[in-house]
Parts: C-alpha cells; structure tokens; sequence
C-alpha cells in the first residue's frame, strides 16, 4: 500500500466533498433546460475552470504523461506556433460564438435547423456511438492508474469471494459520477468541476513546487541526454526519428484545432450553458491562461520521471519502477505506468493523497461531464426526434437519466473487454474521428457558408465516419499497422472537406437564410446582444474588441495577444539560431528552465485570479438559476413558429 492514513483521509473527504456538491446542486435544477445547459447561465470564469478540468480528466493526465514521458521539450516548442492558431479560433469566437447564436442545447440540434431532422438522428446517432466508444477506455486507464498508484492488491474479498480490485474501482467511479449528474444535471457538472478545478490547479502549484526543489538542471539535462540520436527530448532539431509523438502529429493537430472546434461533443453541455454568446466567447479567450498550470505540470512532471529512469542520482528509485512493470505484461499499460509509479516514489506524505485526490476529481469531473453529454446526445437528437410529440418535463428529464445510466453500463462492460493497442492520444484521435472527422466540414460549412447543402452534409459525415471505422478495424488485426490514429484522423478531415464542397457546389444551387438559423435581424432574441453593431463584423475584424467589451475584456484580450506572440518570437528567433549555427543541449536546457520559471510565476497569478473571478460568476450563476422564470418549452426540440420576426439586430461574426 503506497498511501498513508493521512493519504487517504484527504481522498475520503475529497469524495465526501463531491457528493456534498452534487445534493447541494439538486435544488437549483428546475427544468430540462437546466438539466441540459444549466439554463444558459453561466459566466465565462465559471464555465472555463470547469470545462478546463471536464476536458482535463484522469485519462488526459495519463495520457500526456505518456506523450511528454516519450516527446520530452520538444513538442511544447512546436506549441508556440499552436498558440497563435488557439489565439485567432479564441479570439475571433471562431465556431463558438455562431453557434451559441442559434440557440441549440447539442449540435446535432443546430444540425436540424440548418439541414433538417432526418440528418439530426443521423448525426446525433453517429456522435453517441463514437462518443462511447472513445469513452469506454476511460475507466479501465483510471483504475490501472488507482491500483498501480496506490499499491491496491488485484482482488479483494467479500461474502467468500474474490472481487477483481479493477472492476470495482470503475464501478465506484463512475457510480459516484452517475449520482452526480443525477442530482442536478449540467448544473451540478458546472458547480461539481468548477470546485474541482480549484483544487486541482492549487495542487498542481504545490507539485510544481515540490519538483523545483527536488531536481536541479544538471541531473535533467543528463537524464533526457540519454534519449536515443535523433529522438531528442530537449532540442526539437533533433527530433527526425521520434516516433508518433513528432512534428507530423503536432501539424496535424494545429489543422485539427482549426477544423474541430465544437467537433466533439464530450463537453457539449457547456457548449450551450453561457449566458451570453460574448460571455462563450470570452470564456475560449480565458482558457488559454487557465491551461497554464495544467501545461507545467503535465510537461514538467514526465520530464522528471524521465530523469529519475535515466539517471544514476535515482538508481533505486528506477529500479523500484522497473520491478513494478515487469509484471505488468502489457507494453500499452506499461507507458501509461511509468510516470504515476515513479511518482509514488518522489510524492511525501499527505502529497500523495493531495495528488490522488487530484485524480479522483479529475476522473469524475470527466465521467460525469462525458455521461452527461453521451446520454443528452442519445435523448435530445435520436429518441426525441424520432417522438411524434415531445415528453413532459418530468418524463423528458427521467428519460435522460435513463440514458445516462446506460451510457455508465455500457462503458463499464466495454472497459473490461476491449483490448487496446494504440496510446491513449492516438486511441483518442482515431475514435473521435469517427464522428469528428466529418463534422467540422459540416458544422462550419453550416455556420459560415449559405451553399452548403443537406446532401453535403450527409456525404462530408459518412466518408468521415467510414474512414476512421476503417482504421479502428485494421488496428484490431494489425497492431503494427504503419498508419497510426493521428494521421487516420487527418484523411478523414481531408476527406470530408473535399466531399463537402464538391456536393454543395456540384448539386442545384441554393442560398440558405442564415440571419434565421443565428437569431439575427428580424429573429433576434433579446438579451442574447448586449449592444447592436451597426455593421456586419466579418474577416479579420472578428479579431477585433466590438462594442460589447468593457474595460476587463480588451485588458484581457491585448494581455493574450502580447503572451501569444511573444512567444511566437521566441519561436521565430529560435529557430533562426538553430538554422545559422549550433545550439547545443546545454544552451537549450537554460531556455527550457527560463520557460518554466516565466510559466509557474504566471500560474501563481492564474490560479488566484480565475478564483476570485469564478466564485464572483458561481454566485451570479445560483442567483440566476433561483430567480429566472422557467420556460418549460425550452427543451431542445426544433419548433418552426419560433422563427418569427423578433427584435431587430444581432451582431454578425
């Protein structure tokens, strides 16, 4: 057993404090729009702390401990240039701030508005079966991670039979996860990860801090120079033979950014839960601050365990590690072990049970987040539009919790039998493109572009889809197979870009009303605009701070335009230098401790301010959800005699 009494202490009160939440929660959900959006809502602290850990989750920790165990610096280099691309999609609203126009609680909603409710099904459909898909290997990587990390025994007794440990941690991880989305539906996922995303960040500090003093920059530096030639984890020039994990896969990524925003419906109940579309879009601009602390950790903690296995300073502890892992007999678990079982011989006491609290929390503000989102989809854009008449409030919002419920049973059964063979990223990568593959070609398509087409949209989803079954299929069979998840994911968006375009430019000409579908004009909803632009905001000036930002929001966005691109010089001077002469490694670890001091001073800062904004918002949020008049028809079905002339002037981005 690697936890202490008072380890697990703080795990018992952390879970005490989860479900406190959750019974906290129940009095303020009143509705299915509640239930689904938190009743459009949420400010745009609130809505990023929490969605940042709902994204976050155990898994994601896992799994980029894995990459930067394996990648080093040198990914984190490529980023600078990420940045600017997250910047522009943050700052311009880029998907998010159209689609919080229209209204729609899911996207497959948004789908029927814009291209009619047999594809809403078809969509929907498609989401729901690659969302838990994907999702159905959370739970086993977190309870590997609970038994390996705590030092669990494989079975445990009871009433005279031995219980597999494994079984029963997903079972009560995704219980504890089921109560809560029960007890208040989106609205106690937003509160319940909004806390624990404060938790997190303030233990992430303290890691941080931990690690600063325990490693100096010699031992790091001769620890990751014992990577392979050419497999670099400190020069990102030297990177030709990494595999997986190298430029190819970072490029990728950056067109998938762009390509997927609002993609992938594992969050999809904060899609819809601003209470304004500048608030969502605000909310995207304040997540690139807020991942600061989650960034130092998840690429400075691997980079340690990495020079604790390579380095004679920590022979006993590498030793220890190895011994663990040659009786883990999988190659796949073994690389998401190796960072969590070298922890367990670096954390002290009381940190070990602060960092595996850290992982409960993590673990059920994504399962809850995910069953949530899995469940809403299955009910609101597949059984409900298949329905001649809607449910009651009561029976609608009983029947998503039925769905959700057997989202949780589904996953469960779907943990214990698949065999996984690819990393957890590139498992990610080619499973959400079974749905996410096609529908960004749809989505924008749909939200920018009056050509596109229904028929368009139908053959951009299925060539998507197709493609990436495809490469889960061979991967199955083949588990050496030359093409991996990542770049699967690549031909499917490629693919269903072309196909997209093609139907809609080759089939009959038609020009869809767009002010309809994003409530503009004539159909404006009042209060979804605080001030009226007198002009359509188009291109580059979706770049720029309209008339709805006050003081704090144009502090906010010039503070992220100076952060972004003063990174992005260093990129540009950086990589000048390496082209005219030699760097050597030395010269490139006092860059990365530079970066690394720049970056945890500025967590510091983060962590304190989305506190103070977010308990501000939580407030504001509870007081709008006692006092606001429910609408009980607002329960996500697609009513034409609601597109009538209302209000005039809704801003265009």
């Amino acid at each position: 057993m690697n936890l202490g009494g008072l380890d697990w202490a703080i795990v018992a009160a952390t879970a005490v404090f989860v479900i406190a939440g959750a019974i906290f929660s129940r009095r303020y959900m009143r509705s299915v729009a509640d239930f689904l959006s938190a009743g459009r809502t949420a400010g745009r602290y609130v809505i990023s702390v929490s969605q940042g850990v709902a994204a976050l989750g155990a898994i994601t920790i896992i799994a980029n401990f894995e990459m930067n165990y394996m990648a080093g610096f040198p990914m984190t280099w490529w980023g600078f240039t990420m940045g600017v691309v997250l910047l522009a999609i943050a700052l311009s609203g880029w998907v998010v701030y159209r689609f919080r126009e229209t209204r729609a609680m899911t996207m497959a909603q948004f789908f029927e508005m814009r291209y009619g409710k047999r594809f809403r099904v078809f969509a929907g459909g498609l989401a729901f079966l690659s969302g838990i898909i994907n999702f159905g290997i959370f739970p086993a990587v977190e309870a590997h991670f609970f038994i390996y990390f705590c030092g669990l025994p494989r079975t445990v007794p009871l009433l005279g039979l031995e219980l597999s440990t494994f079984a029963l941690i997903m079972f009560i991880l995704l219980s504890i996860a089921l109560f809560l989305v029960y007890a208040g539906g989106q609205v106690a996922v937003i509160v319940n990860d909004f806390l624990q995303g404060l938790f997190v960040n303030f233990v992430f500090l303290i890691v941080i801090v931990v690690f600063v003093r325990m490693f100096t920059l010699d031992q790091i530096l001769a620890g990751l120079q014992q990577a392979p030639p050419d497999a670099s984890l400190i020069n990102p020039f030297q990177t030709s033979q990494a595999r997986h994990f190298n430029l190819w896969f970072y490029l990728i990524g950056v067109f998938g950014v762009v390509y997927s925003v609002l993609s992938w419906q594992g969050t999809q109940g904060f899609n819809s839960s601003a209470k304004s579309a500048h608030e969502a879009k605000m909310a995207g601009v304040l997540a690139g601050w807020r991942s600061i602390p989650q960034i130092v950790v998840l690429l400075f903690i691997p980079v340690c365990a990495y020079t604790v296995m390579h380095h004679p300073d920590f022979i006993a502890q590498a030793t220890a590690v190895r011994g663990t892992l040659g009786g883990v007999g999988d190659k796949i678990l073994e690389s998401q072990l190796t960072v969590p079982l070298v922890l367990t011989h670096l954390l002290p006491r009381g940190l070990m049970g602060a960092f595996t609290a850290v992982m409960l929390l993590a673990s059920i503000s994504t399962l809850n987040t995910y069953m949530h989102s899995w469940g809403s989809i299955f009910v609101q854009d597949v059984l409900i539009p298949l329905r001649k008449k809607g449910f009651t409030p009561k029976r609608h919002i009983t029947a998503l919790r039925l769905a959700i419920a057997g989202v949780a049973v589904f996953v469960f059964f779907f943990a214990m039998l698949f065999r996984q063979t690819q990393y957890i990223l590139l498992f990610f990568a080619v499973t959400g493109a079974i749905y996410a593959g096609g529908s960004g070609a749809v989505i924008i398509g749909g939200l920018y572009w009056k050509r596109g087409t229904p028929a368009a949209a139908w053959a951009a989803m299925i060539s998507g889809s197709l493609i990436a079954v495809g490469g889960i299929a061979v991967h199955q069979i083949w588990e050496e197979f030359p093409i991996d998840g990542q770049v699967i994911w690549f031909i499917a968006m490629a693919s269903s870009i072309a196909v997209y375009a093609a139907v809609s430019l080759l089939g009959r000409r038609r020009e869809f009303d767009m002010n309809k579908v994003l409530r503009r004009g004539e159909y404006a909803v009042k209060g979804d605009h605080k001030v009226v632009e007198t002009a359509p905001v188009r291109g580059l000036r979706m770049l720029y701070m309209g008339k709805e930002f006050t003081r704090g929001d144009r502090i906010i966005y010039i503070a992220s335009y100076l952060n972004t691109f003063l990174w992005f010089a260093v990129f540009v001077v950086g990589t000048v230098l390496n082209l005219t002469r030699n760097v050597s490694d030395a010269d490139w670890m006092k860059f990365w401790s530079v970066y690394l001091a720049v970056n945890i001073g500025m967590a510091a800062v983060i962590v304190v301010w989305f506190t103070i904004g977010g308990i501000r918002n939580l407030r504001e949020m509870l007081s709008a959800l006692k006092t606001r008049i429910v609408d009980h028809d607002d329960d996500g079905r697609v009513r034409h005699d609601e597109f009538v002339k209302k209000e005039s002037g809704a801003a265009d981005r």
